[in-house]
């Protein structure tokens, strides 16, 4: 018989022995309803923005009990916080997958840009990140998630930047603050505008004209 080491810690034990026999631990279970919850949430908040979505219709969406939902969540406000920190998480994944099928550091900086542009096209996006988050969050909490996950890699894409003499060094903070905002507004225009793709386009060629300024005093 394959036992385990009595040094193994006893709830590590206990989630080995419950895979063993096909059984979820109590975290897995948690996991997955949490994850249910924001998959049906995210559906709904993106379709009927957060007005219109009910946590009734949630609970009843993802098939868990309103209790459930309060197991994890305050309320409807903190269900769409979750979600919208799931979805800065994404775009995140998106821009950073960019930049890294790029050699250079400049054409991947760009590629990400243009990547985050391109999520604006999304109506899931639009909606819950673009339309619906700073009225719900308000700017200090949105900024505070944008800064975990967006902000973050600008500025580590201007580092990487720097040192590679494509721009010169010069105080990281301020430049990143005005490129991010300048790529949050212009994702903004992208999904408030009629013909979306065209603005798209219009957004992508200015913002790079504008990223290039920026390598001319190298």
């Amino acid at each position: 018989m394959n036992r385990l080491s009595p040094g193994v810690p006893s709830e590590t034990r206990k989630n080995v022995v419950a895979k063993r026999s096909g059984r979820r631990t109590q975290r897995e279970r948690s996991e997955t309803t949490r994850g249910e919850l924001l998959a049906a949430a995210r559906r709904l908040f993106a379709r009927d923005g957060f007005g219109g979505t009910s946590l009734d219709v949630v609970v009843s969406s993802s098939g868990v009990t309103k209790g459930a939902l309060y197991h994890h969540f305050d309320g409807k406000r903190d269900l769409f916080r979750a979600v919208f920190d799931e979805e800065q998480r994404r775009l995140a994944t998106v821009v950073a997958a960019a930049y890294a099928r790029k050699r250079d550091p400049w054409t991947g900086f760009l590629a990400g840009c243009r990547a985050f542009l391109g999520e604006a096209l999304d109506p899931a996006v639009q909606q819950i990140v673009f339309l619906d988050a700073r009225g719900v969050l308000g700017w200090e909490v949105m900024h505070q998630i944008e800064t975990v996950h967006g902000l973050t890699l600008i500025k580590d894409g201007l580092l990487r930047l720097m040192a590679a003499g494509k721009i010169r060094r010069r105080p990281v903070d301020p430049l990143a603050h005005l490129i991010f905002g300048a790529l949050t507004e212009a994702a903004l225009f992208v999904a408030r505008s009629s013909d979306r793709e065209a603005a798209r386009r219009q957004v992508v060629r200015e913002f790079e004209g504008l990223l290039k300024t920026l390598g001319s005093g190298a």
